[in-house]
């Protein structure tokens, strides 16, 4: 069963009405489930679907991504094309779909045009003098490399003005990742599935390995701590295939980000380098790949964000990598690592950011619980005030500003135990900290897990109380 992605099939099957041919951009994380899409979307239609090929250190020779090509149109029916020219393998194609409905995926698009500055420009050329004569034919470039896609497709004046959409997809919401584990048969708790989104995030491939006839920890066990666990090696295949002889320098600011967010500056510090354009544009690369989120702050009288930001390591899959495949790699390898997760050095803390992470990403569903329209947001974000002379510093793990002067904070919680009472006492403190200006409200929210102590309930200091179980099963964000 094809699970989700009901927002991104309704934008695409929009173009089955438009009377004109439709080129369509999208893009996303590896293993975030675009080719799945893409062929839900396609299932019912005449669709031609070609995807490049990874590169590699050795290869060389520009021909064999044309030849792997002109392969594919050969299995598709479309014999007898020549791998010499961009051109006249685009051309081949375009009379093969001239007429008619005809949907056209080319998948890891970078990697067909890596070898070969031709590429695109030919491609484009194709679009304008042929491939658009057909008012029913769709052309869908996608890609896991964004920053590529961003820079050479949807930034080039070679192609301004002929993309009808771009789509970015994100990770599966927890409604879709609780529907998703119900398909699988999987039957354990609201904890237990929150213990696997802790490790997967919302990556649907990464879901698809869960095994029914397991717990969260033997699931966890086996995918990420066994020689033969799927998840063990897929840090070093998504960087590979992303950076290629760069990842070094992405790597250390991934790693530097694990222990939590952090300013340039101090990723900077951490690094031992200096603050310059270079490091600015790795953190935008990571930052479109999906990777890591930059979090700005921002002035509650205007509105206007600060010059401030934090950016976090937002992917919860390379930070459990970081902490424990990677520092046990020897153990595994050898069959040798016998810890169950909860037992692994820090991570109460470590899965505190992940639920930071998982909530932060269904932000959207948080607000329709708190029945906050859309439309009276002025800002919402992680929100952190630095230390002046003037005022102490401040952080909230999620504060949302309406129009009408009031703020939501919320505290998301992780805790193995019921949360009590000194919860409030600790949100009282941060909250006093917080400079706002006069005729402002702020309401404390609480966001949580393992549930809370009658206590909490009792004293109805918190506006709302948010257990993650209704964020699993209330609906789509």
């Amino acid at each position: 069963m094809f699970i989700g992605r009901e927002k991104e099939l309704t934008q695409l099957g929009a173009f089955l009405i438009k009377k004109t041919a439709s080129l369509i951009v999208v893009k996303g994380r590896r293993r975030i489930g675009k080719s799945r899409m893409l062929e839900e979307f396609a299932k019912q239609y005449n669709c031609y679907k070609f995807s490049g090929l990874p590169p590699e250190d050795k290869v060389t020779n520009k021909d064999y991504q044309r030849k792997e090509f002109v392969r594919l149109m050969a299995e598709q029916g479309i014999t007898g094309v020549s791998h010499e020219d961009w051109g006249n393998i685009f051309w081949q194609l375009a009379q093969h779909t001239k007429s008619g409905r005809a949907i056209i995926i080319l998948d890891e698009v970078s990697w067909m045009a890596s070898l070969d500055p031709d590429f695109l420009g030919k491609l484009k050329n194709s679009w304008d003098l042929h491939f658009k004569n057909n008012p029913k034919l769709i052309l869908i470039l996608c890609g896991s490399v964004s920053y590529w896609i961003d820079k050479n497709i949807l930034s080039s004046t070679g192609y301004l003005g002929r993309i009808s959409l771009t789509l970015t997809l994100q990770e599966l919401s927890l409604s879709e990742c609780n529907k998703f584990l119900d398909t699988l048969k999987f039957s354990g708790s609201v904890y237990e599935k929150f213990k696997i989104l802790s490790v997967t995030g919302g990556i649907p491939w990464y879901l698809e390995q869960i095994r029914a006839d397991c717990n969260a920890d033997e699931n966890i066990r086996l995918q990420c701590f066994t020689p033969e666990g799927m998840l063990v090696n897929e840090f070093n295949n998504i960087f590979h295939d992303l950076f290629n002889k760069k990842n070094k320098i992405y790597r250390a600011i991934v790693e530097t980000l694990a222990a939590g967010p952090l300013e340039f500056k101090d990723i900077c510090n951490k690094l031992g380098l200096k603050k310059s354009g270079s490091i600015s544009d790795y953190l935008k690369i990571l930052v479109a790949v999906g990777f890591i989120h930059k979090d700005f702050t921002w002035h509650f009288r205007s509105g206007k964000e600060s010059a401030l930001s934090h950016y976090r390591l937002s992917d919860n899959y390379l930070r459990f990598y970081l902490k424990y495949i990677e520092p046990n790699w020897s153990k595994i390898q050898q069959g040798q690592f016998a810890e169950t997760i909860n037992n692994l050095p820090g991570w109460s803390s470590v899965i505190g950011l992940q639920f930071e992470n998982l909530v932060l990403r269904n932000r959207l569903l948080i607000q329709k619980i708190l029945n906050i329209k859309p439309e009276d947001i002025i800002a919402n974000n992680p929100y952190f005030q630095t230390k002046t002379a003037r005022h102490p510093g401040c952080q909230i793990d999620y504060l949302i500003q309406t129009k009408y002067n009031t703020l939501f904070a919320c505290e998301i919680k992780f805790s193995k135990n019921e949360i009590n009472s000194t919860i409030i006492q600790e949100m009282q403190d941060k909250l006093s900290r917080l400079t706002l200006p006069k005729a402002f409200s702020c309401f404390p929210v609480l966001i949580h897990v393992n549930g809370v102590t009658e206590s909490v309930g009792d004293s109805a200091y918190f506006t709302k109380i948010i257990n993650f179980s209704e964020l699993l099963t209330r609906g789509k964000s």
